[in-house]
């Protein structure tokens, strides 16, 4: 036995074990409603502890008492605890190649007001900040919210972001970004402390907690837009690679003879499936006379209204799905997910897309890695960005990392609150706080 006085590294840190039961206590409650004693048979611990812990997380405004439950026999009625979560906000941004959308969201990631707008992406950095910066102060004004009760921005990004420092990396769908520190830009911007991932990797994160998959471990979400990429979830946690690089599917080359993408390499997967080249190719097709009722310019949008009707569209839509399923099978066989979700505005295209994915992944994938795989489209739609970044901001501050600044965020409100009561004069602005990277784990806080 070590002497009393020897430093082990086995050695109990009680503030560090205090601070992880109060994320598990905080995790219970995010799901739902529960009492204290609920709480203590849960967690197994002692139903002193687990008041020590609540009485904290009422004073700073986190958890609040919602009435009583029946205990079922004679005695005292069970007091119910609920999360409280308006205690900080959240500001959930998708940064597509062709919109804008900036979401202020509770910690739910319930949206509280929200802001959607047309912008080219390749106007560049700074008209894309002016324009955030606008849209942020409209949606925090409509949700009646000040900046001081934000916890934390998270951005999506539709290229390659270093994850550590929140750069992006030579994106090839947005001229002009390359070496772009986007975190730092908009911290600057907005005075809050942000995020940013790529918006692949949030979708994955999104379609794990809100999506029809929700609590699955082994996951690829597989977004299909201007650009095609990759999610990728593995035991629960975000697989990004040495700087964030990972899930780029669509720069894999199907056919090494093919032509060239965007991103330099013959025969990638976006030189079939990414949007503009679906509508260069349709519009090829009704030039050699395939039979068609849309009209010139064929457009997207026509291509996805009529994906199930129009026979020139429905042949567009199976070989691009054709073309994904190559991919895909090569991410199956990599790693064997419980399931593969197609995310992104082309999965508009519905069933005819899904069908041909499907055929064409399975038959190339081994057995063992196909057998209990499914592949379906994304439940979440439009909403699957901002949902994403919230799913990555509550996975930062849901950690013994992130849980000080949550409770300085509740703490300020909880005050604020009661100033108003009191028609006391406004709370002053709070200090600038610094989180490191959030550690996503794609499961609940």
């Amino acid at each position: 036995m070590l002497p009393a006085d020897s430093h082990s590294p086995d050695t109990l840190d009680l503030a560090a074990i205090r601070a992880r039961h109060t994320l598990l206590l905080l995790g219970l409650l995010w799901n739902r409603d529960l009492a204290r004693v609920d709480i203590s048979r849960e967690l197994g611990l002692s139903r002193s502890a687990i008041s020590s812990i609540v009485t904290e997380l009422i004073s700073v405004g986190l958890v609040q008492e919602v009435g009583t439950r029946g205990t079922g026999g004679v005695g005292r009625r069970a007091t119910m605890l609920n999360l409280n979560t308006r205690a900080a906000a959240l500001l959930g941004i998708d940064l597509g190649a062709s919109h804008l959308r900036v979401d202020a969201l509770d910690l739910h990631c319930r949206t509280l007001a929200t802001r959607t707008v047309p912008h080219d992406i390749a106007l560049g950095p700074q008209p894309t900040y002016d324009l955030l910066r606008a849209l942020s102060a409209e949606v925090l004004a409509e949700a009646h919210l000040s900046a001081a009760q934000v916890a934390l921005v998270g951005v999506g990004i539709p290229g390659p972001v270093d994850h550590d420092t929140g750069r992006v990396v030579q994106p090839p769908n947005m001229p002009g970004w390359d070496g772009e520190n986007v975190r730092a830009a908009l911290q600057d911007a907005l005075n809050l402390e942000v995020l940013v991932d790529n918006d692949a990797n949030l979708g994955a994160l999104a379609e794990a907690r809100f999506g029809a998959h929700r609590g699955i471990q082994d996951l690829i979400y597989v977004k299909v837009a201007t650009g095609i990429g990759a999610g990728v979830l593995l035991g629960g946690r975000l697989h990004r690679g040495t700087r964030g690089g990972a899930g780029e599917i669509g720069h894999i080359s199907i056919n090494e003879q093919g032509p060239v993408g965007r991103s330099g390499n013959p025969g990638s997967l976006e030189s079939y499936a990414a949007a503009q080249v679906i509508e260069h190719h349709a519009r090829s097709l009704r030039l050699q006379g395939h039979p068609t009722s849309l009209t010139e310019p064929i457009t997207i949008e026509d291509l996805l209204a009529q994906a199930g009707t129009d026979p020139l569209a429905r042949v567009v839509w199976e070989e691009a799905g054709h073309h994904l399923g190559v991919a895909i099978s090569t991410t199956l066989n990599l790693f064997n997910p419980a399931a593969v979700v197609i995310g992104g505005r082309l999965s508009q295209a519905g069933d005819v897309l899904l069908r041909a994915i499907r055929v064409s992944a399975q038959s190339r994938t081994m057995r063992i890695n196909a057998d209990r795989t499914r592949i379906d489209l994304g439940t979440l739609g439009q909403d699957a960005g901002v949902l994403g970044a919230g799913a990555m901001m509550l996975d930062s501050l849901f950690t013994p990392r992130g849980l000080p600044h949550l409770y300085g965020i509740a703490r300020m409100n909880q005050n604020a609150r009661d100033l108003a009561g009191s028609r006391a004069p406004p709370l002053a602005p709070r200090p600038t706080q610094t989180l490191n990277a959030p550690v996503s784990h794609g499961g609940t806080p």
